[in-house]
């Protein structure tokens, strides 16, 4: 087993050699993921939608990040651990796709804990209570169960530590896709243009109550819920979107402290 060492706020994996983690049997988009790896990693610092859309209501969410131990769930590419690095704080990085790692650790290097984990498993190699904030950019909705990720989540945060993660909005998912009932969680199909061609990625749809009653239930009170309007900088980029975006939203934020 592995664990981390937080000796002088600093974390230290140990053991690595032992742990390499199964993909779990729930996972979804493994395979895609691993194909727009370097895509991400060219393209993430000016994608519209990420850039100037998901990213300025995430950091709006963050309470200061200096001197603290954040958990960048999902960290794909490695954006916001390179954020968070640069604010001062100390960082444990996780993803399920060997191929995302290798981009996060090319972007920040040996500067964090980065780690090859599944978010559908227990986080059992970060000690309890020992998270100050944990940060999830779009990633939940690749998960299916999230008794277990929320629970872990619960688990690895101090007292009064905060959750923020963005998710795609229900509403969104419910007639962009043509579902018939808004109260299911199913699995759904999209295919994302890259330029290597056309990739397809899967995600849950759930209803907000699921979102919010899995937050709460997990001993989180829900702080804030953003459904934020795109910046000017996307409208330039993208004014078409940038005119959906204004009357349909497509991504849900939340704040959450533990409680």
């Amino acid at each position: 087993m592995v664990y981390l060492n937080t000796t002088m706020g600093v974390y230290i994996l140990t053991n690595t050699a032992k742990y390499e983690p199964a993909i779990n049997e729930n996972s979804i988009s493994f395979d895609s993921y691993e194909k727009m790896a370097e895509y991400y990693f060219r393209n993430i610092d000016t994608k519209p939608f990420n850039a100037y859309y998901e990213r300025p209501a995430t950091l709006s969410l963050l309470p200061e990040v200096k001197g603290k131990r954040v958990l960048d769930a999902g960290c794909a590419a490695g954006w916001y651990s390179d954020w968070l690095l640069k604010h001062g704080a100390s960082v444990i990085a996780v993803d399920f796709s060997p191929n995302m790692i290798e981009m996060t650790k090319r972007r920040i290097g040996n500067n964090a804990a980065i780690i090859r984990a599944d978010l559908n498993d227990p986080l059992s190699f970060i000690e309890d209570q020992s998270v100050d904030i944990i940060l999830s950019s779009l990633t939940l909705h690749y998960v299916k169960n999230w008794e277990i990720t929320m629970g872990e989540f619960g688990r690895i945060l101090k007292p009064l530590g905060n959750l923020i993660f963005s998710v795609h909005h229900p509403f969104m998912d419910f007639i962009s896709f043509k579902r018939e009932n808004y109260f299911l969680t199913e699995l759904l199909n999209d295919e994302w243009e890259t330029p290597k061609g056309n990739v397809t990625v899967q995600f849950y749809r759930r209803p907000l109550n699921t979102i919010i009653s899995s937050v709460i239930d997990a001993g989180f009170i829900i702080e804030r819920l953003l459904e934020p309007m795109p910046t000017k900088k996307f409208k330039e980029l993208e004014p078409q979107v940038y005119e959906k975006l204004t009357n349909k939203p497509h991504f849900l934020f939340i704040r959450a402290v533990k409680n």
